[in-house]
């Protein structure tokens, strides 16, 4: 088995030798009671909240410390009641609990249609005293307190967020006081201040560790994943948004990673969203979800690499789909991985950060694809690497094994197979000395056996990866992780669809930590450049292997007028040089980044033609960013060129070169002429710009003759009227001010 699970925590193992001491656990051997004890919650700092049934329809609440392996009695309510969700705060004075007090057929018998189905409850538990009501509704809710950052003081205030399945998320601000006898009270008898977080949401899950929020709220045929930040300094703000072509206006609403409601309808369950949002340490942002068809025999699924800009849609073509009941798939997060789990059918495992190439994915079936700790897939990811299997209480720490690994790369038949475990096992499991050494074996015995690439360099070029990456910032942005630029093959049973989505947008400035990396990583997707595939001397190639096949070989009709065809294209190819730097111009300023753009029309692989810089200087507004690509083109024009094109870009920035090219054209038509004294004091002012010298001597000694534009008008602006329409008014007017404002001199 790849995936090695090591339990980490146990009710059986841990919990109930504890109650068993206590005496309380002498109704948890029952049949009737076998789920009267479940997991509840995890909490940031590995502490695991838990509820069982005592003997006299009582409930309690107990609480798991994963760093002391001991267990606490947190509260007891004296009826049975079913918990839907629990949080304590960071300091653990205070309880949140959300229960569900009737069903809706016991509401019927008793008579208690005006009882409201749940309520969320806020208790003081340092020591036990007051109980506040929060919510008393027909609608579930669930609680999480916020955690602060490790080694923070204790605060006197706790933040408390209530999701609720009316599909809204509030945020309650608790303040506390402490009494004689290190008693703990709510401060304020009135209403607890609130903030509402998100609206109109199907869709929710914490991320525990970094106190983020991410939710998905349904736009039409499309959706928007939003995430809310929640920071130390007890603030919180939208940092991303993101579109997805995931229609879920049909889907009921659900939560990941807010506890667990073992009582949950499985028919609603059916219905609602199974869709997870994973993060990696590098700066990885992915969506995994699985798409509920009623093809017999597959079972689809799509991972979103927001971080790259793109997603894969894959088919798996079941082995044994005669399997009664197909449960959905897992998705487990292993950080440089996602893993997509079907049990008794496959494990898929995702490279996050090299998903372009799908050789580089381990697909798994059969014995190597079991998970003997994993047979269903009723499992949460609250941490990295951590599986949560609520149905048999279990929380596992997750790893890959080496061992396993490289069995499955001695015994693999396929190169996309040696190929992904390589990698893996250099990437991922962080190779040793051992383990490189196996690898070197396997290599010297296997060199023959791999047609579709090197080993020996793949193995060089992934271990100075692996090495170098995580000692240098944004190395991996420019080092390669592949001797492989592509990649032709497939693997058996699968169907892989790759689709270009929008990049999500950060809301946020001056990020940290993971927003730091995931902005580097968008702004390398943003301005990296494409390979160059397409190329005229490679069609003409083409052309004469085409052109040398033997006549009997294009014999028939309809080959040969398909080649006749193809002639009289390629023969005007030349003559239509000109419709294709058009043409690819126009595909380059939609397609490139603009410092790219420009790199290649400096470089003479884009050309400059006068039809499309005339589309571009008329038809693209005048925003910042169109200015600043309509400047970088016109300073590249040839002059001739040039004068045409700037008469349609009317923008004071072509005005000004305007008048700059016009004032250079008076002064020429100077000549030699000196002035007659030079240029008072007053105006030292230096200029780079020698024409601009010039014309402030000419302007300086006629200055007391009172009309400027009389001036210039007999120096020569009458023979330049009639060159290209220039409205010569206009370009005096912007060449004077222009010269008095560098002068400093006030014009009017």
């Amino acid at each position: 088995m790849l995936l090695r699970l090591a339990a980490e925590f146990d009710l059986q193992r841990d919990v109930v030798p504890w109650l068993a001491a206590q005496g309380w656990a002498a109704a948890l051997d029952t049949s009737e009671n076998s789920s009267a004890l479940y997991i509840v919650n995890v909490e940031r700092n590995g502490k695991i909240i838990y509820t069982w049934k005592g003997n006299q329809k009582s409930t309690h609440i107990g609480l798991y410390d994963l760093q002391t392996k001991e267990n606490e009695h947190l509260y007891t309510f004296e009826k049975d009641l079913r918990i839907i969700s629990c949080s304590i705060n960071s300091e653990r004075t205070l309880l949140a609990v959300s229960f569900r007090q009737y069903t809706e057929e016991e509401r019927v018998t008793q008579l208690l249609q005006s009882v409201s189905k749940y309520l969320t409850l806020l208790i003081e538990i340092h020591p036990v005293n007051n109980v506040r009501v929060l919510k008393a509704v027909d609608s579930c809710v669930r609680v999480q307190f916020l955690y602060p950052v490790e080694g923070r003081n204790t605060s006197t205030k706790s933040h408390l967020l209530l999701i609720s399945e009316d599909k809204y998320i509030e945020q309650f601000d608790i303040h506390v006081v402490a009494e004689e006898e290190h008693r703990v009270v709510i401060q304020n008898s009135g209403q607890l201040p609130r903030a509402r977080v998100a609206d109109d949401l199907i869709w929710a899950q914490w991320d525990m560790t970094e106190q983020r929020l991410f939710y998905i709220v349904p736009k039409e045929s499309r959706s928007t994943l939003k995430c809310v930040q929640f920071y130390p300094d007890e603030n919180f703000n939208s940092t991303l948004e993101s579109q997805l072509d995931i229609s879920v206006n049909d889907k009921q609403v659900k939560f990941v990673n807010f506890g667990y409601d073992d009582c949950e309808d499985q028919d609603v369950a059916s219905k609602s969203l199974n869709l997870q949002v994973f993060t990696s340490k590098a700066g990885g942002l992915c969506v995994c979800w699985s798409l509920a068809l009623d093809i017999p025999g597959e079972i689809t699924y799509s991972i979103y690499f927001l971080h790259k800009g793109f997603s894969k849609t894959f088919t798996v073509s079941l082995e044994r789909p005669e399997t009664p009941q197909l449960k959905e798939v897992a998705f487990l997060n292993l950080d440089y991985y996602v893993a997509a789990y079907l049990p008794g059918q496959f494990l898929h495992l995702l490279n996050i950060q090299h998903p372009d190439l799908l050789c580089y994915s381990l697909f798994l079936t059969g014995e190597d694809a079991r998970i003997d700790m994993l047979p269903n897939c009723s499992i949460q990811c609250p941490l990295v690497s951590t599986v949560l299997d609520c149905d048999v209480g279990r929380m596992y720490a997750v790893s890959i094994s080496d061992s396993a690994l490289m069995k499955f790369l001695q015994n693999s038949k396929r190169d996309s197979e040696r190929l992904a475990a390589l990698h893996c096992a250099l990437l991922c499991v962080r190779s040793t000395t051992d383990l490189e050494m196996k690898i070197i074996w396997w290599l010297s015995e296997n060199l023959s056996t791999c047609h579709s690439f090197d080993p020996i360099q793949e193995f060089i070029i992934a271990s100075l990866y692996c090495r170098m990456c995580p000692e240098t910032n944004n190395l991996d942005k420019l080092l390669p992780y592949t001797s492989l630029l592509d990649w032709a093959g497939v693997i058996p049973g699968v169907a892989c669809a790759t689709d270009i989505i929008s990049l999500p947008v950060l809301e946020i400035q001056n990020s940290k930590g993971f927003w730091e990396k995931l902005d580097s990583n968008l702004e390398s997707v943003k301005y990296a450049e494409p390979h160059l595939h397409y190329h005229n001397n490679v069609l003409r190639r083409e052309w004469r292997s085409l052109s040398e096949e033997p006549e009997e070989r294009r014999a028939s009709a309809y080959l040969r007028n398909i080649f006749e065809n193809a002639k009289k294209v390629l023969s005007h190819l030349d003559a239509w040089d000109s419709g294709f730097h058009t043409l690819h111009l126009g595909l380059g300023v939609r397609c490139l980044p603009l410092h790219t753009l420009l790199h290649y029309i400096d470089n003479g692989v884009l050309r400059l033609t006068e039809t499309c810089v005339r589309k571009l200087l008329k038809d693209l507004d005048d925003n910042e960013k169109n200015e600043k690509l309509k400047f970088s083109i016109v300073t590249r024009l040839p002059e001739a060129l040039g004068l045409k094109a700037r008469q349609f870009w009317d923008h004071p920035t072509n005005a000004n070169f305007l008048a700059r090219k016009y004032v250079k054209l008076l002064l020429e038509k100077l000549g030699t002429r000196q002035c007659s004294r030079p240029v008072p004091e007053r105006y030292p002012v230096p200029v780079e710009f020698l024409p601009l010298n010039y014309l402030t001597n000419v302007l300086a000694e006629i200055e007391n003759q009172g009309d400027f534009n009389s001036v210039l008008r007999k120096i020569g602006v009458h023979s330049y009227e009639k060159q290209d329409h220039i409205d010569v008014r206009f370009v005096e007017e912007a060449a004077l001010k222009h010269t008095m404002m560098l002068l400093g001199l006030r014009y009017s």
